[in-house]
């Protein structure tokens, strides 16, 4: 008998393992196909095809070279971004009044240092300080309870979720009530959130994440059952204030495939399947 209660735990680890490599391989997959079709390897793919093809097909290849540089400077201005930015925001900059219904706030990981030497382990990325600077803010101003949400998708030590509940406790002199720490996506954190703040009683949610990242998080934490106001942080602009703004830069293409990458997830979201089942 012991024997088989043995056989059988092994049956189901070696089960749950097979279904964690399973989902890992997708997400890997994703993220494959995601940086093939975001530039900048998108543009590299398209002068590289123009250049393969410049003998057989030259109007082809002039084609592909002239798009891919073009898309290449107007993606790159700082101008560029901020438009693509803005057509994410679904909302606008909110005003402690407007709390005042809601019966927690929800904070989502933007990303890890993984080994950071300056702190001897892994640490959070600008965008995730962004994100848990402002909560930290509102949860002043409110006096709501804290729930901080984010795993480690691609390793490290410590999950976003635990780093989070860390700093706001060491740096920011605040303690998360909840502590999410198992997601790889923002559908998982809706998924994984959603139960904890359930169990206490917490339906009506105020959601802290960046403004161009709200259009695609607000309905996954909806489709969970959650009530949520919206809370972004980092606005974009669109004027042009200065030639700087017309002159491309690191920075304006880093904005710009931010910008496109969530117009893909959203996209992937809507295609694979329905919101209410969720898979990325």
């Amino acid at each position: 008998m012991p024997g088989k209660v043995k056989r059988l735990a092994n049956r189901r680890v070696a089960g749950q393992q097979l279904a964690y490599n399973h989902r890992m391989a997708l997400w890997l997959t994703s993220k494959l196909i995601a940086a093939a079709l975001l530039p900048p390897l998108v543009l590299v793919i398209l002068l590289a095809t123009g250049l393969i093809v410049r003998r057989r097909h030259p109007m082809l290849s002039m084609s592909l070279i002239l798009a891919a540089t073009a898309a290449l400077l107007v993606l790159s201005t700082p101008w560029a971004g901020g438009v693509l930015f803005k057509s994410l925001e679904i909302s606008q900059p909110i005003s402690v009044d407007k709390l005042k219904h809601s019966q927690a706030i929800v904070v989502l990981g933007g990303g890890r240092r993984i080994d950071a030497p300056e702190y001897n382990g892994d640490t959070l990325n600008s965008l995730s300080l962004e994100r848990l600077r402002y909560a930290a803010r509102l949860a002043r101003a409110s006096g709501l309870p804290l729930l901080v949400a984010g795993g480690k998708p691609n390793g490290g030590s410590e999950a976003e979720g635990d780093l989070m509940a860390r700093i706001l406790r060491e740096e920011f002199g605040l303690t998360a009530r909840w502590i999410e720490n198992t997601s790889r996506t923002t559908w998982e954190n809706a998924r994984h959130a959603a139960p904890l703040l359930h169990e206490s009683g917490k339906r009506r949610v105020v959601l802290v994440t960046h403004a161009w990242h709200l259009r695609r998080a607000v309905p996954l934490f909806e489709a969970q059952g959650l009530t949520v106001l919206p809370a972004g942080t980092q606005f974009a602009r669109t004027q042009v204030s200065n030639a700087f703004d017309l002159i491309p830069s690191p920075a304006g293409l880093r904005d710009s495939s931010f910008a496109l990458h969530e117009w893909l997830g959203i996209l992937w979201y809507k295609l694979r399947t329905p919101i209410n089942e969720g898979t990325a």
